[in-house]
């Protein structure tokens, strides 16, 4: 326990209040892909947007490591890098070792454990503790790690988004397997959950991406949801636009973005979807996105016969992804869960019709004009919507005008890190308050 703020942390406080909304940020990602997965696009994002708004912003990243805009610096904080691709689980040489984080890394590994939230937390406190008087604020992207508590413990104001609880993911695939080895080895993995809702009460203030969300990390993690801020994401418009007049579309696409090919994702569900649409036309599917070696959707493919009918482009820049959504007739989401969905605004921004589930945030973030629902799950339901679409045109420019509108009503990168830095500067002057009234701060 530490009472009130070392003196050094009480000046900054002090100086932020002064500045107004000019302030110095650590913005912590523990692995941030470039080109797909939500955690590299929201560090890119948010950072640019920022820096653009005056404030100064150096990002910290493990591999894969994000790519940033000009003025946006990044320091490495390296990892043994386990799970890189191609070589997923690979043995490390021992030159590779530099210290006890490395040798914690790998023991977890090998015991079947994700190290990566815990031993980025540790490398980033033991770089961010003689920088202390560098920053105004650390905002950590949902990395929860124990390194965490050794920033607040001597007083440097730490943040977090939670995009959505992991717990959830955890659950998801527990139900999808009937496998005892294999639920007793996705316990293990999953076994950070536990640290991250320990760590994540701990934290100066926490937000997250949507309302669902914030009723979710409140079930798993035990925070009071009254005290979760909720700032949505977005997409630039001006980059994310409708395609150019004259470009049609492919009548027969359709097009899914998904991070991983994992049960919460749903791919499966369209897989078979797909192959009853083709009973009766021509439809392919692209999935930006790569399907697991060995994988359940490796497996559709096979049992449905869809090999010529569908084709995985792997991550892919955000201008070829723009250009996607441009061709695409309709986008689908058949998702199990999620916390927010950056893929569904992406379609939008580009006038691309969606059909999804009712599953998380999706109701949510689509509204009811953008795009058709369907129950999470329901194969048949998933079918009659894409033959819908695919089959009215009328219908897709109609849901594609909507999700236009309703995405540059709420869904914007500028918004997101206005809110963002507004939060920042609150959460700033309640723990001066807080430490004027001599409360103690752990």
């Amino acid at each position: 326990m530490a009472t009130g703020y070392r003196p050094e942390v009480r000046t900054r406080l002090v100086r932020v209040r002064r500045m107004g909304r000019s302030l110095r940020i650590a913005l912590l990602s523990y692995r941030s892909k470039p080109h797909s997965g939500g955690q590299g696009i929201y560090v890119r994002a948010l950072s640019r947007e920022l820096r653009e708004l005056g404030h100064r912003v150096e990002v910290f990243s493990g591999q894969p490591y994000p790519l940033l805009d000009d003025g946006v610096p990044l320091t490495p904080l390296p990892s043994l890098d386990l799970y890189r691709e191609p070589d997923p689980f690979r043995t490390p040489r021992p030159s590779e070792f530099r210290d006890w984080i490395d040798v914690a890394e790998w023991a977890a590994m090998c015991t079947a454990g994700f190290p990566e939230p815990m031993t980025f937390s540790l490398r980033a406190a033991r770089h961010l503790l003689p920088r202390a008087g560098d920053f105004d604020v650390v905002h950590d992207n949902q990395s929860l790690g124990w390194g965490l508590l050794r920033l607040i413990r001597v007083g440097m104001p730490t943040v977090a988004t939670i995009h959505h609880p992991i717990a959830i993911d955890r659950d998801l695939e527990l139900a999808a397997t009937t496998s005892l080895r294999r639920r007793l080895t996705l316990r293990r993995w999953y076994g950070f959950t536990g640290m991250q809702a320990r760590v994540a009460r701990q934290l100066d203030a926490v937000t997250t991406v949507s309302e669902n969300s914030r009723r979710d990390i409140a079930t798993h993690l035990g925070l009071p949801a009254e005290g979760i801020d909720v700032i949505p994401v977005g997409i630039d418009p001006d980059e994310f636009a409708p395609p150019p007049p004259g470009q049609p579309r492919d009548p027969d696409s359709i097009l899914v973005i998904t991070s991983a090919d994992v049960a919460l994702k749903g791919l499966v569900h369209l897989l078979e979807a797909l192959a009853k649409l083709r009973t009766e036309r021509p439809v392919r599917l692209t999935v930006v996105g790569t399907a697991r070696p060995g994988g359940p959707a490796e497996a559709a493919l096979d049992r449905l016969a869809l090999r010529d009918a569908v084709r995985f482009t792997g991550p892919v820049p955000e201008a070829e992804l723009v250009e996607l959504l441009q061709r695409a007739s309709v986008v689908a989401i058949p998702s199990l869960y999620e916390g927010f969905s950056l893929p569904a605004i992406e379609a939008m921004a580009c006038a691309t019709p969606l059909v999804t589930t009712d599953a998380g945030a999706l109701p949510e973030v689509v509204g009811t004009r953008a795009g058709l629902r369907v129950r999470a799950g329901d194969v048949g339901e998933l079918t009659a919507a894409l033959q819908l679409v695919l089959g009215s045109p009328a219908l897709a420019e109609q849901l594609g005008r909507a999700g236009r509108r309703r995405v540059l009503d709420g869904f914007t990168w500028r918004s997101t890190a206005q809110r963002t830095a507004d939060w920042y500067a609150e959460t700033l002057e309640r723990k001066g308050t807080t430490d004027r009234k001599g409360t103690t701060q752990c």
